[in-house]
């Protein structure tokens, strides 16, 4: 797949926005962003999940994240757009920055574009990626969807949370976590390690090959 990933430092770019020209490093201080591209202004799925995610912001900033989307329209469609958003997801506010980038320069090296897919003048169109980063400026987690499928915040929301949870600690989330569910220890640390860093215990999973891998604790 082109562009940056998993663990790459996202460029450094200056970029125009309808809160005006961001630097993205300055952005990212202090705390995490959530970062995600929609295909077009006014088209349907896009309309309900820039709502949802409006929605969701002060959820996210519960956890010190904040948001910016982009797009290939410019700032004066994203402005008129934003007034349809907030029509169809009542209550809601988009107070969080939309960039702009009609020639797909910046889309591109954020890798949140499809090459299977094409506007009329045969230019590639903005897929559904999401990425997640660090204050550090490094992808911590990445989604990509296509233009068809809605993206789900709830799991959005649940990432974040699983990210935050596994930078404090030396464990990991097994499938379907959720907040204040039991977390897995790194098969790194020695049961003589996980005694102390987890002082109020854990449990060993009994499994046929007889290996005590399967470490669950609270934290």
């Amino acid at each position: 797949m082109p562009g940056i990933t998993l663990g790459d430092t996202v460029p450094n770019l200056e970029v125009e926005t309808t809160h005006g020209k961001i630097k993205l490093h300055d952005y990212f201080k202090n705390g995490w962003t959530i970062i995600f591209s929609h295909p077009a202004d006014f088209t349907p799925v896009c309309t309900t999940e820039l709502g949802k995610m409006a929605a969701f912001q002060p959820e996210f900033e519960k956890r010190g994240a904040k948001l910016l989307a982009f797009s290939c329209d410019n700032v004066q469609s994203h402005n008129k757009w934003i007034k349809d958003i907030e029509a169809y997801t009542p209550g809601c506010k988009v107070t969080y920055p939309i960039v702009a980038d009609p020639k797909r320069e910046i889309l591109k090296q954020l890798n949140m574009v499809d090459p299977d897919a094409k506007d009329s003048s045969g230019n590639e169109l903005p897929n559904r990626a999401l990425h997640i980063v660090g204050s550090d400026n490094k992808i911590k987690l990445s989604l990509v969807y296509p233009a068809t499928t809605g993206r789900n915040m709830d799991e959005v929301l649940r990432a974040l949370d699983a990210l935050q949870k596994v930078s404090k600690y030396k464990v990991a989330t097994p499938v379907n976590w959720k907040p204040d569910d039991p977390v897995v220890i790194s098969p790194a640390v020695t049961n003589e390690e996980a005694k102390e860093m987890f002082p109020q215990g854990f449990e060993t999973k009994k499994l046929p090959s007889g290996l005590e891998y399967l470490r669950f604790t609270h934290v």
